[in-house]
């Protein structure tokens, strides 16, 4: 096990989350609607626009995108074949959701992220017992385990969440070894996010359909989430790591409660400081802040802007937050390996659009 690793703390800036305009509804039951702003680059997101509807090697399939500017609807296009009332996946934005469900845990006193993880496999003398919420929400809890996507190549999470795992996908990850310290190493790992969706789990008692009604009652049904499907193992644990399907302009609805940092209508939904937590940097070493980029907690940060953050899926599911310019973009396709990271580019491009 690997003890020493250097570190590095972004200095990112946490930008002052906008409120809600007094005079805009909450988008509860439907978006309201608004023109494009007249001060943009219409010229160049147009284009930006066209080029990722049109089926290309650099970018792969995009089947929705839609755009909000100060609680409102500004734009929205899907590709032929998909609409409004379809079900997207989430891939691996279900992390942030997970995030979300811990928040409001913390909010009503049931857990403390900062205490050991409630993990039955790690106990006495083991070193496993030592992870705290915090370190496994910061994917940082010194884990070994292999984040590959490749059918070709050994996998852990191909084998979580299809193979051996499949059944309970939260013993599986919490069954791995140390490979660092924890709190020593950062490594992007689905499997603790199913170690942390049990640990919610386990704080509220409950699990299966009884946990999936507590996801409705206290997050999905408060903000209009309606089209939600959480995918849950044999176990009853929520997948955390992966699958939760909804309607684009659900996960915008999701962007937005974020944006307004975890406020909906009048509601706390997250505790006060939740989402300055998700958006604060998380120590990496040199080599991943290169190759990964900036992460807070179970968010990544910076893809539009500074100040930026994202809850990302694989093959380029994207729920984009930029406070500087009160909007959430989201997209969802089908872009595999390179493609993704260009599409983080283009979201970044877009979003340069608008100032």
């Amino acid at each position: 096990m690997t003890t020493h690793t250097t570190l590095i703390t972004p200095d990112l800036p946490l930008p002052p989350l906008p409120q809600q305009p007094a005079d805009v509804p909450w988008p509860t039951q439907s978006w309201p609607l608004e023109e494009m702003p007249a001060h943009m680059d219409r010229g160049s997101f147009n284009a930006l626009v066209e080029k990722a509807f049109t089926h290309s090697e650099e970018l792969g399939e995009t089947h929705a995108f839609l755009a909000v500017k100060g609680g409102k609807l500004i734009f929205e296009k899907y590709a032929e074949g998909f609409g409004p009332h379809d079900t997207y996946k989430s891939w691996s934005m279900a992390k942030s959701i997970t995030q979300a469900l811990i928040g409001i845990l913390v909010r009503d006193g049931k857990t403390d992220i900062h205490a050991p993880a409630d993990v039955p496999e790690w106990h006495g003398d083991d070193t496993r017992v030592q992870i705290t919420l915090d370190q496994l929400l910061r994917m940082s809890s010194g884990l070994a385990f292999r984040e590959d996507y490749d059918p070709d190549h050994p996998s852990d999470v191909i084998e979580m969440l299809w193979g051996a795992g499949k059944d309970d996908a939260a013993h599986f990850a919490a069954s791995f070894p140390l490979a660092h310290a924890p709190g020593s190493f950062w490594s992007y790992a689905s499997g603790t996010s199913n170690i942390v969706s049990r640990c919610a789990a386990r704080a509220l008692g409950k699990s299966g359909p009884e946990f999936e009604a507590f996801m409705r009652r206290e997050l999905f049904d408060v903000i209009g989430m309606k089209s939600a499907k959480p995918k849950f193992d044999a176990a009853g644990t929520f997948i955390g790591s992966s699958f939760c399907f909804a309607e684009a302009r659900d996960f915008a609805r999701f962007g937005l409660l974020y944006l307004r940092g975890g406020v909906w209508d009048g509601r706390c939904v997250l505790p006060e400081g939740w989402v300055d937590y998700a958006r604060t940097p998380t120590p990496q070493t040199p080599q991943a802040f290169q190759e990964e980029g900036p992460y807070g907690a179970h968010w990544w940060l910076g893809m539009g802007g500074p100040g930026s953050f994202s809850a990302n899926g694989f093959e380029g599911q994207f729920t984009l937050i930029v406070p500087d310019l009160d909007m959430v973009f989201v997209r969802h396709g089908r872009s595999p390996g390179e493609q993704s990271k260009n599409v983080k580019k283009w979201l970044g491009a877009v979003t340069e659009t608008f100032r």
